[in-house]
């Protein structure tokens, strides 16, 4: 007998320097420099230029601190769409930018400079945001950049550069020409620790505590006489969780139609709706009240009540907006504190009384009160209501409630004299509508969303009484205090602002500002400055203005915005509300909205909860590519969770991706495609069915990234690594690759498979992995770019099969996992250890086509040593059966052949090819 030999030398056993283990920290850094160093975003772009563009306009992030994982989840996205457009073959060039005024800056430099901010000038102020601004512009640059975002870093917008400011100015002024800008006075949402007005996207709502009461108003005799009361006292109730606002009542409102009862009660009478007796009897502990009289609210319209705290007068006044879901049906109106208030105060004739400054404090025109913070007035006028006889019921309601959306704190409604934008002079809402018709919503939802929110917004309040930002640039006149806002005014202001940034504004008098011989329609050639700036969302939704139009690169309208849900009433909205009003169209074809990112039970992440995941330490221990294969695995429209245990789950797909691409790298190390690659009609049919498997799950990959659905992809190529390939291709092909001699076709022809696979799989994942699979392009021979983001996607169909081949391959497989059950049943008693060591026998006609109709071997299909296939009898039913192999096992491929050579232990095939690497003597 003859002793065993270790054949393993002449096996063609893998070979890669392709790790195993990615060590994504420590190698992305290098591969990021070596993108530098290479220019390879201005190669991508000048590679696709003179191609149809699809320019995603970038929404500018707040420069004030490094990005948190809202960010990254928004910028890989966007690099999603920018990369796969790319390789396409589109012009899809990148230009990030900044939001680098307003309040966030200001927030941080204020904290910053402490007690020092009170000895500098504003110019000074404004250098110093500028500085804190450019600092964090930088440090988000290197994050974004560190995500492998591809973009112009080194060339991006800011909305504090001299070109965009004077945009900004020149927008102003184009909005004042055609009509749309004024001065009123009106409530608006004010923060009472930022002291400025807040616009409606400015403003968000969490729960507060406030103060629910229940007061009543002595209506006047008349009153009391028309409702059949006359002679006692009549009382109209009202209820409110604003105490504060009670000094400046001076009206109550009615229903027109509604009905209102007069009550007895305790021997008093008193007004509430109808339909609300029996809700506020419980509420005041009123036992079995009266109903003396019905009446409509028209029917006292215009009648008086006497204030319970002030000497003065109020009317009964009657709105549309009086509802029966709270309260008495009867609302307190305060003309300077409420939108609807001050409405119904201007049909009626009523001053707009605010008697609080911009501190959140009482002016003299509430004595009682004066200087007090309003909420700290609340207990004091609850005592006074309750002193006066005039306070039915206390309570305390949690409800929502708006807030500042950078300080957190309550705000409250405040008459200011501010500029606003009007939805109605030029028709500008009907035409926002129009164009909202016109955008893809994705999701659709977005278009309900945008549209209701346009369609009953108030007017878009544009100024703020802060420092940093781009002032509004008008002046005053010192003759007649009429405003100038001419185009030649604004033509002036917007070349000094080009020359010389917006700080030309606060740095020279208004007579260097005017244009030159300019005198007002008064006569008077003396003016003073404007001194509040604009609302930031004007200066955001001026970029399309700014960057996009000017740009040939760009254009305008660009083909894609793509931003959190909360842009419906931010971004979005003042970028459509300016391009309308200036350009007369949305400078957006489509817009894409993503969820917000929560931790792994779906909370909001916050430091409280200690659930935060900063993307900085995902990159530390991970790698971007993890965080990157998250942002595709995920629905992005929805909510999206992340936390441990969904980075471990994304780091094993991650690991099963990478060793998909390295066993198929390592099983072509030898192979030159220029040199070895077999034709299509020379391949094995496994290497036909599965070039089809991956060309379909390529060009269904390519579909999803047309319609921006990552999570499609992700799951596509994730099963082709798992399923098709790592499951079922890899491991029948095994034997071909291993023991077959080197250069024999039927390995080739594999290795022609496997080539095509990986280079098309490290261009089809390009986009999401965008560090891996340039990995994957580097190490395969005859890669003729210098990256995987210089070459388009895949085109395998010259390798698609027909369906009827198809078909004939689904039901080859359905047989196989038959067989692999049976398989699997004889390892479980024992029988056999490996596959090889059993032979099938398939009883039926159906195999033999099927073996037939693909040309497959089905014993290598199945990794058995021999199959055979026995023609049934009449009736009888396809069997599968399974019997230990034949014969004996080959030392070199494991096969158990009936003739083994006894000198070495080969089967026929294994001596030919041994003896062929074997020298002749």
């Amino acid at each position: 007998m003859s002793e065993k030999k270790n054949w393993k030398s002449t096996l063609n056993l893998p070979q890669t320097d392709f790790p195993m283990k990615a060590n994504l920290p420590g190698r992305e850094p290098e591969r990021l420099a070596r993108w530098d160093e290479l220019g390879l975003y201005e190669k991508i772009v000048a590679r696709n230029e003179g191609n149809p563009k699809f320019v995603l306009h970038d929404g500018p992030p707040y420069a004030n601190g490094r990005i948190h994982i809202g960010h990254a989840l928004n910028k890989i996205l966007k690099d999603f769409v920018v990369k796969s457009r790319s390789m396409m073959g589109f012009h899809s060039p990148y230009v990030p930018g900044w939001d680098c005024h307003g309040l966030p800056i200001e927030h941080k430099v204020d904290k910053q400079l402490g007690p020092k901010k009170r000895e500098m000038s504003t110019v000074e102020f404004r250098q110093a945001c500028r500085r804190f601004a450019d600092e964090n512009l930088d440090i988000q640059r290197r994050d974004f950049i560190r995500l492998g975002v591809f973009g112009s870093w080194d060339r991006p917008y800011s909305t504090m550069s001299y070109d965009y400011e004077a945009k900004i100015v020149e927008t102003l002024g184009r909005c004042f020409e055609s009509g749309s800008v004024y001065k009123g006075l009106k409530p608006v949402h004010w923060c009472t620790r930022c002291q400025t007005a807040l616009a409606e996207a400015e403003v968000e709502y969490d729960e507060k505590v406030s103060p629910s009461i229940y007061v009543r108003f002595r209506a006047a005799d008349d009153v009391a006489e028309k409702l059949g009361v006359g002679g006692e006292p009549l009382y109209a109730v009202i209820w409110t969780t604003t105490p504060w606002t009670i000094p400046a009542n001076l009206a109550i409102v009615l229903h027109p139609d509604l009905e209102y009862s007069v009550v007895r009660a305790g021997g008093e009478n008193h007004i509430v709706a109808s339909e609300l007796v029996a809700q506020v009897a419980k509420v005041f502990g009123w036992n079995e009240p009266e109903e003396v009289r019905r009446f409509r609210g028209g029917d006292i319209e215009r009648m008086t009540y006497r204030h319970p705290l002030v000497d003065r007068e109020g009317i009964f006044a009657l709105g549309e907006y009086v509802t029966l879901e709270a309260g008495t049906g009867l609302v307190h109106t305060a003309p300077g504190h409420g939108a609807d208030d001050f409405s119904t105060g201007r049909r009626y004739g009523l001053e707009t009384l605010t008697p609080v400054d911009h501190r959140g404090r009482f002016t003299s025109k509430a004595p009682q009160w004066e200087d007090q913070y309003v909420y700290d007035a609340n207990p004091g006028i609850v005592e006074a209501l309750k002193g006066a006889g005039a306070l039915l019921a206390l309570r305390e309601l949690k409800h929502s409630y708006p807030h500042c959306w950078r300080c957190k704190s309550p705000v409250i409604f405040r008459a200011t004299e501010q500029w606003f934008i009007s939805m109605e002079e030029t028709g500008l809402r009907e035409k926002a509508l129009g164009e909202i018709e016109k955008v893809r919503w994705i999701p659709r939802w977005g278009y309900e969303r945008i549209s209701g929110m346009v369609a009953n917004r108030p007017d878009w309040c544009i100024s703020r009484q802060r420092a940093w930002g781009v002032p509004i640039t008008v002046l005053y006149c010192d003759g007649c205090d009429e405003h100038v806002a001419t185009p030649e005014l604004f033509a002036r202001v917007t070349e000094l602002v080009r020359e010389n940034g917006a700080d030309v504004w606060f740095e020279r008098d208004a007579a260097e500002l005017v244009p030159e011989g300019y005198a007002c329609a008064c006569g008077s050639t003396t003016f003073r400055k404007e001194t509040d700036i604009l609302d930031v969302w004007f200066d955001s939704g001026s970029s399309h203005l700014a960057v996009a139009a000017p740009n040939p690169d760009l254009g305008w309208p660009v083909q894609l915005y793509m931003e959190g849900h909360d842009q419906h009433r931010g971004w979005f909205q003042s970028s459509l509300l300016i391009g309308t009003e200036v350009e007369g169209a949305a400078p957006y074809e489509s817009v894409i909205t993503h969820g917000f990112v929560v931790d792994e039970s779906g909370r909001k992440m916050s430091k409280s909860l200690g659930n935060v995941v900063a993307p900085q330490e995902v990159i530390r221990d991970h790698g971007a590519d993890v965080l990157r294969l998250w942002v595709s695995m995920i629905d992005y429209r929805d909510d999206v969770g992340l936390g441990k245990e969904i980075l471990s789950r994304i780091s094993e797909s991650y690991r099963k991706i990478r060793n998909t691409a390295r066993f198929l790298i390592a099983n072509i190390e030898d192979f030159d495609p220029a040199r070895d690659a077999v034709p299509i009609d020379e391949l094995e049919p496994l290497d036909r069915w599965i070039l089809d498997r991956t060309h379909q799950t390529f060009q269904r990959s390519r579909v999803a990234y047309e319609n921006f659905e990552f999570h499609a992809v992700y799951h596509r190529i994730l099963d082709l690594c798992t399923v098709d390939l790592s499951a079922v291709y890899s491991d029948v092909v095994k034997d071909r690759l291993y023991v077959e001699a080197a250069d024999s076709k039927t390995r080739r022809a594999a290795q022609t498979a496997m080539y095509e696979i990986v280079r098309g799989l490290a261009s089809m994942i390009a986009p999401i992995l965008a560090f891996t699979a340039d990995e994957i392009y580097e190490s395969l021979t005859g890669s003729d770019e210098e990256s995987v983001h210089l070459t388009s996607f895949p085109d395998l169909s010259r390798f698609a099969l027909s369906s009827d081949q198809r078909r004939t391959w689904e039901r080859l497989f359905d047989l196989r996992e038959a067989v692999q059950k049976v398989l699997e049943g004889a390892r479980g008693r024992r029988e056999i250890g490996q596959s090889l060591e059993a032979d099938i026998e398939l009883r039926g006609t159906d195999p033999g086509e099927l073996a037939a109709a693909s040309g497959v071997d089905l014993a290598k299909l199945f990794i058995v040593s021999h199959v055979e296939i026995v023609s049934p009898d009449a009736g009888d039913e396809p069997e599968i059966g399974m019997k230990n192999a034949r014969g004996s096992r080959c030392d070199r491929c494991w096969h158990y052949r009936e003739q083994i050579r006894s000198e070495d232990g080969l089967c026929e095939r294994c001596s030919e090819i041994v003896d062929s690497l074997t020298p002749v003597a």
